[in-house]
């Protein structure tokens, strides 16, 4: 894992110009944990890198910088409530509890839209991002997608799902 995180991390230099490789490993070595769930990242689709600090700390943030929401990750409903009130057709599992599995968490609007500085993602896929729980509690959830040069937020129940959106993920070490 840690050989297709150094190449992918020297292969998009743009995502984190700041940051040197040594200080990656290190922080990588020292946190088993981290390893593994970016392993079970990367076995998913998600393509995790480094796009610089966690805002507010000094800890490293890896996100899901696959062009696409990850294949992986694709027709599932936001949450577990959501999932449980799916009666007729229900997908075969929720982003909120994939997330919870893997150790990770699902972006954040802000994160996403700093995603979106670094690149274009979403050209083609949406993915859920984490909602506030105001929208939550009316049966809604956010997603985001690029759309026309453009990062838009979305929102739609909760329960819904479709064949490309997903979610991605962030997590900091």
């Amino acid at each position: 894992m840690l050989d297709i995180l150094k190449k992918r991390f020297l292969d998009n230099r743009q995502r984190h110009p700041d940051l040197s490789w040594e200080t990656v490993e290190i922080r990588l070595r020292e946190n088993e944990r981290a390893l593994a769930a970016l392993l079970r990242m990367e076995e998913s689709g998600g393509e995790p890198d480094v796009i610089g600090y966690a805002p507010g700390t000094d800890k490293l943030l890896f996100c899901d910088c696959a062009k696409e929401t990850p294949a992986g990750r694709r027709s599932l409903c936001y949450d577990e409530e959501a999932l449980k009130k799916r009666a007729k057709n229900p997908p075969a599992g929720s982003a909120r509890r994939q997330a919870r599995d893997m150790g990770v968490a699902l972006l954040t609007e802000e994160l996403y839209y700093r995603l979106q500085e670094l690149g274009e993602f979403d050209l083609k896929t949406s993915s859920w991002i984490e909602t506030p729980p105001e929208i939550r509690r009316l049966g809604g959830a956010l997603f985001c997608e690029r759309r026309y040069g453009r990062t838009f937020t979305f929102h739609n129940g909760a329960d819904s799902y479709y064949s490309v959106r997903g979610w991605r993920g962030w997590l900091a070490v």
